[in-house]
């Protein structure tokens, strides 16, 4: 795991990505770091965003493309990443390629990636951290990480652990 002080991720290569919200896959592409979890205008991972950047982002709405990429990255199904988002399965299933989601449930993935992104950022592993975030946790009374994901206040402490576990806290 990352360590104060260190650069947060490290540059990948030098091409471009090709379009705006295409999804980055299990290493990111171009100069995106790692963390990253969509191609966002901000061109910085999702926990990097501000809270501006995020609401425009969401406002654009997330494709069914990117939505896919993400799924494939975190090791969820449908059925479990419709448990998450709090969301009926067929939502998430019925739409296609480009089509993009409402942005109540753009919020809600975004706000699942910006826990992943600082995830990535923290683990410095894809794999270590998805393994982290179903194996239960005893700052969590035993829970598992992902079985607090699907509210607001689970969320925020999920990243709120993430927090510690970066700066060296017991958790």
């Amino acid at each position: 795991m990352k360590q104060r002080g260190k650069k947060p991720y490290s540059t990948l290569n030098e091409t471009e990505p090709k379009t705006l919200n295409e999804p980055m896959g299990a290493v990111g592409y171009g100069s995106a770091p790692a963390s990253m979890i969509f191609n966002t205008p901000a061109r910085k991972p999702e926990s990097k965003m501000t809270a501006i950047e995020k609401m425009y982002f969401v406002k654009q709405g997330i494709s069914k493309a990117d939505l896919e990429g993400f799924k494939d990255r975190i090791g969820m199904d449908y059925d479990q990443l419709a448990a998450t988002l709090s969301v009926a399965r067929a939502t998430l299933i019925n739409k296609k390629g480009s089509e993009k989601f409402n942005p109540t449930v753009s919020e809600k993935i975004v706000g699942l990636a910006d826990i992943y992104s600082y995830g990535y950022e923290v683990f410095e592993d894809v794999d270590r951290f998805n393994r982290w975030i179903f194996s239960p946790n005893r700052a969590l009374g035993g829970e598992a990480p992902y079985d607090l994901l699907d509210n607001q206040y689970g969320r925020e402490e999920v990243k709120n652990i993430i927090g510690r576990i970066d700066y060296g806290v017991y958790s």
